[in-house]
């Protein structure tokens, strides 16, 4: 395999040969090599690629020569779609050949025959435009093979009414359904029995890994090599997989569509239509016991023993008596569905869904485990209770890496300090079956880049920092002509300094929140000058190549916030085992998003920018060079007469 690759992708091969601006790139080849060694091995990997590798192709080669069912997974749907729709036809053309290869989604992109043969469009008005777009769906399910609602160009991203026809598990009969061989899932899960490469992204991976004992859960089909793109993004996607989670609105979704089923097979039962009115009454009284301001809060589950370093128990002595009828409540719906004289697909659903919020709520609420940190979030008008695991290390060895011959992981950033040994540690994988490769970046960043860091402004905690800060970025601005990305580390600064900003400034001000994500970044590329005010979603997976992004600006180091709940639990873990979790987990977690916006800057080998980070502790503190050692070799300075004559 290694002849074939050096063939493919070195001077003159097939890449070079219809590829319009080919580079030779060593390091991908370097790459596409040991992510070859590795598959044939059967051996685990960790390569972090520099930007500018073309780490895409040095991964797909070696799948698509295999001989083994591979899934690659991608952080987004985003780059899902530009794997599949770009990089995939690409190498057909320059093999020659068709490629065996689907992708998939989360059940939710789908839609479901089921519920748009039983939707009531009155009863789902969201917006006075609601009718037109189910009129639109309509002529769209006949004329669709995928089923995708990435197809409906026309729907705003806020579309209320798709979660009323989606293909979410819940609500799923699986094989009793009578559409299930028309279904939009089951077509997708047969395309991809019969791919050799399967493209997911990790959300599906990790909702498919952690119900693969479930007939309803299992999406992927069985494989032997893994490829984790963006891998940096593991652990906090899993965390969320291999926790549990209940919400006012999944309760309030069981109880209208108990509802709904009723209607429609006729079961008008006055008894049962009062004990859904109480449990909809039940719910709102128990989720009120956790009502405070937007934010995450630590839980003590009521099960639990006191413990101050688990947090109070949410809503005082409320919380108590309000579950334990919310109980009652759902026990007297489930069995009362499941005497039903009449059969249906959804009747049986809604049983199994009630079994299931029954279950999910004791394991929350009734737990004693020292393994799971136990939170509640406030969003919006949800309320989010969540049982998280503190070390996912144990889960994934044992569900994943000791499950599948190979598993590449790879990003960008992923090393830090120059070695795998956090990630390896956070994940799970044992030392002595991974192999680790670092590929420096294609750029030479000594020529193209400039790093500042501006030594005599406050830190970030004390007086006056964001009103320096500012003032910085004014400056900076003006020495790039606009043109830049401006990072935040939390929506308040970010705000803060766009409103000290808006009036002093000529350029274009865009920011986050005004549109969605991909409409502010083509903004941005149309707009002569534009300057970008954005936090964490904006700091990866973002590419603006040209002078069109000239600068990138980073208030400070991305700590996260000790008082979350999960990151707290972790902490504690650590500390608790003789660790120094500072250094053990919270440095090294802030270098790697640091290293991601850091990546935003220089996108190829014709650009030049400024990259500015605000925060002076990364040259006074001892734990600095940690974050320097890690960034691309910019030559740093601390003169802004000098940042401002880069350009």
């Amino acid at each position: 395999m290694r002849n074939e690759i050096e063939r493919i992708l070195g001077p003159g091969g097939a890449i070079a040969q219809i590829h319009p601006h080919y580079e030779h790139r060593p390091g991908q080849i370097q790459m596409a090599v040991a992510v070859a060694d590795a598959m044939i091995e059967g051996r685990h990997l960790c390569v972090e690629a520099g930007t500018g590798t073309g780490k895409t192709l040095a991964y797909l080669l070696p799948a698509i020569y295999s001989g083994k069912r591979v899934v690659v997974s991608t952080a987004t749907k985003n780059l899902q779609e530009q794997l599949f729709h770009k990089d995939i036809p690409f190498l057909e053309k320059a093999l020659r050949r068709k490629l065996s290869v689907c992708y998939m989604k989360g059940r939710s992109n789908y839609l479901c025959w089921n519920r748009l043969e039983a939707i009531n469009g009155e009863a789902y008005l969201f917006s006075p435009h609601d009718p037109e777009y189910l009129r639109k769906i309509r002529l769209w399910v006949q004329e669709t093979d995928a089923g995708d609602r990435a197809e409906l160009a026309d729907l705003p991203e806020t579309f209320a009414l798709w979660q009323h026809l989606d293909a979410r598990r819940e609500t799923c009969a699986g094989r009793k359904c009578h559409n299930f061989d028309n279904c939009f899932v089951t077509r997708v899960r047969q395309r991809a029995l019969e791919s050799d490469i399967v493209i997911v992204n990790h959300h599906l991976f990790f909702a498919d890994l952690s119900l693969r004992q479930g007939d309803f859960g299992e999406v992927l089909p069985d494989y032997s090599v893994l490829v984790f793109d963006e891998a940096h993004e593991i652990e906090d996607v899993a965390t969320q997989y291999f926790g549990v989670r209940i919400s006012n609105y999944r309760v309030d979704e069981f109880v209208r569509d108990a509802r709904a089923a009723l209607a429609e097979t006729g079961e008008g039962s006055v008894f049962l239509a009062r004990e859904l009115d109480k449990l909809a009454q039940g719910s709102v009284d128990f989720f009120t016991c956790f009502w405070a301001r937007e934010g995450r809060y630590v839980l003590r589950p009521l099960g639990g023993m006191p413990d101050l370093r688990r947090g109070p128990a949410a809503g005082g002595g409320n919380l108590e008596p309000a579950y334990k009828n919310l109980r009652v409540q759902l026990d007297v719906v489930r069995k009362t569905l499941d005497s039903l004289t009449v059969q249906s697909d959804s009747l049986d659903t809604l049983v199994r869904r009630a079994q299931e919020l029954q279950f999910d709520l004791a394991e929350i609420l009734e737990s004693d485990s020292r393994e799971s940190v136990f939170w509640y979030e406030i969003r919006g008008r949800g309320v989010y209770i969540w049982a998280s695991p503190i070390n996912l290390a144990p889960i994934l060895a044992e569900h994943l890496f000791a499950k599948v011959d190979c598993a590449v992981l790879t990003s960008a950033t992923l090393a830090t300090g120059g070695n795998f040994s956090f990630v390896k540690g956070r994940l799970g994988l044992d030392a002595r079956d991974v192999r680790e490769l670092v590929v420096p970046s294609h750029f030479d960043f000594a020529r193209q880049a400039i790093l500042y860091v501006p030594r005599d402004i406050p830190e970030p905690r004390e007086p006056g920092w964001t009103d320096r800060a500012a003032v910085e970025i004014q400056r900076l601005l003006d020495a790039s002509q606009g043109r830049a990305f401006l990072l935040f580390t939390s929506h308040v600064q970010m705000k803060h300094v766009y409103e000290s900003l808006r009036h002093e400034v000529d350029f274009p001000l865009l920011l986050q929140g005004e549109k969605s994500k991909s409409g502010l970044i083509e903004e941005f590329r149309s707009t002569p000058g534009a300057v970008l005010f954005a936090t964490s979603s904006f700091w990866q997976g973002v590419d603006v190549q040209g002078e069109q992004l000239s600068c990138v600006v980073i208030d400070k180091l991305p700590f996260a916030v000790p008082n979350d709940p999960v990151v707290s639990a972790r902490i504690n873990r650590i500390n608790e085992s003789g660790g120094n979790a500072f250094y053990d987990y919270q440095i090294p977690a802030a270098t790697i998003l640091l290293k991601q916006g850091v990546g935003r800057l220089i996108r190829s080998r014709a650009d030049r920018g400024i990259l500015a980070i605000l925060d002076k502790r990364l040259v006074t503190k001892s734990y600095g060079r940690v974050f320097l050692e890690s960034l691309p070799p910019a030559p740093l300075t601390h003169d802004p007469e000098r940042v401002a004559g880069f350009l």
